[in-house]
């Protein structure tokens, strides 16, 4: 046999292609320091391959994992015969797991000792770590780092669209990891672990302050406090006594939203006080429709007090077409699929925006009868009372269109008004200030972790 030399350049056609990926050793971007070893993840951890099968009779607390490494939560409890699982994971405390389909969105977590009575389905892999060469905390602070996450993302495979993708076992063993001693990887941690204790604290401040404001709202309209309002564990009503069998009435009658207990001023109905605008979602089909000019703002946007652009534009002809628009200044309340979010009077920098359908926009009728930051603020305070209204449909979250309308406003004088809008804007400030520097702390603890599992910063050992 003749030997051949390979040539210096060749050509394949894309489509024999299986997939294209960058190799994940240039992804991770990590390189050996003195004193360190590179190792395969296989070899640092064991995978829990514990299996229980399902009682038709039994409860399983089953757990998920929050994106962007936010940790375990208990899902649902749900009984073994309506599961379609033939089996379930215990969770194993001290374990790596990580959600497979959404890896790539930094699904990763450390199991608490608390959620050791949770179960998992085969989505969750768990890995328990050889305690004598690598920490649990470390191999997460590894996984969650962006870097990791754009491996992850090249490694993760699916034939539909990206959120259908998933990061298999096998090649989350196969990535390689610079590994420093265990007294390097523990000062690590605890830095990390002495920044999360501060930005928690942060956090917690402004909670406190969040509802100082809600607490101050209420004493300007004379209203009570209902924070520790409890509601009875059993009622019985006589059926001639209910004006009607409905989840609005009810919640006015028994969970305290009576018109005539709303304090010091008269009220409203919503509606009364404000046109309401339904929010619509223009086809994802129609490339014309999107990455115009104009905002169209979905609930993952209404993060602050304020909104003053969006991550989604869409075009003209997507606003002529399929969706409305709304006018500076409205009043936005996420009515439905998930958690009711923060009502937030809306300042774009263009003169209109778009709301998506989980959302409803109230716009005042007179300005010289109700401010629109007025209003947002006395639906902000009331979000325990807004979430009373919130009922299920199959797996959605939301509330319904007239019962929202019909929610009481008290409705004080331009000055009164005024006064607790200026209030409101000064906490908002304080509270500005609070967040600023809990996300501060984030973005340096982010930059100083991943300097030290690169090794270019050094950080002293225990």
């Amino acid at each position: 046999m003749t030997n051949t030399l390979a040539s210096h350049a060749f050509a394949v056609w894309w489509k024999d292609f299986e997939r294209w990926a960058i190799p994940t050793s240039i992804l991770l971007g990590q390189s050996r320091q003195p004193g360190w070893t590179r190792d395969r993840i296989g070899t640092l951890v064991r995978q829990v391959t514990e299996r229980v099968k399902v009682g038709p009779d039994k409860e399983y607390k089953m757990a998920g994992v929050r994106w962007y490494g936010e940790g375990v939560f208990h899902r649902e409890t749900v009984r073994g015969d309506a599961m379609s699982a033939n089996q379930v994971t215990p969770l194993v405390a001290g374990a790596l797991i990580y959600n497979r389909l959404f890896a790539w969105k930094a699904s990763f977590a450390v199991v608490p000792p608390e959620f050791a009575d949770c179960h998992v389905s085969s989505e969750f892999p768990q890995f328990i770590p050889d305690a004598a060469r690598i920490l649990s905390e470390y191999l997460y602070l590894f996984c969650t780092r962006e870097a990791t996450i754009r491996a992850v993302n090249a490694a993760s495979t699916g034939s539909s669209a990206v959120s259908r993708n998933r990061f298999k076992e096998e090649e989350f063993l196969s990535f390689e990891i610079s590994l420093p001693p265990l007294a390097e990887q523990k000062a690590i941690v605890a830095r990390w672990r002495k920044a999360q204790d501060e930005i928690a604290a942060a956090k917690k401040r402004i909670e406190k302050l969040e509802s100082s404001l809600h607490q101050h709202t209420h004493r300007f309209l004379g209203m009570a406090d209902r924070r520790d309002f409890i509601l009875p564990k059993a009622f019985a009503l006589e059926w001639e006594s209910l004006e009607r069998w409905s989840v609005e009435f009810l919640g006015r009658q028994l969970l305290g939203l009576n018109a005539n207990d709303a304090g010091t001023y008269p009220t409203f109905p919503l509606a009364v006080l404000c046109n309401g605008i339904s929010g619509g979602t223009p086809s994802t089909h129609r490339t014309d429709y999107w990455n115009g000019n104009i905002p169209w703002i979905s609930p993952k946007d209404m993060k602050s007090a304020h909104i003053f652009d969006s991550q989604d534009h869409i075009t003209q002809l997507a606003v002529d077409e399929a969706v409305s628009l709304i006018p500076k200044q409205s009043v936005l309340l996420v009515v439905r699929s998930g958690i009711l979010q923060r009502t937030v009077p809306i300042a774009v920098n263009q003169v209109s925006a778009a709301i998506n359908q989980d959302i409803r926009a109230f716009v005042p009728k007179n300005k010289d009868q109700i401010l629109p930051d007025y209003l947002a603020a006395l639906l902000n305070s009331q979000q325990g009372a807004l979430l009373r209204l919130v009922k299920w449909s199959t797996t959605v979250q939301s509330i319904n269109k007239e019962e929202l309308d019909r929610f009481p406003i008290p409705l004080p004088p331009l000055p009164i008004q005024r006064e607790i809008v200026a209030c409101v804007a000064a906490g908002r400030e304080e509270i500005a200030r609070e967040r600023e520097a809990a996300d501060r702390i984030a973005r340096e603890i982010n930059a100083e972790i991943e300097a030290l599992i690169l090794g270019t910063k050094k950080v002293e050992t225990i």
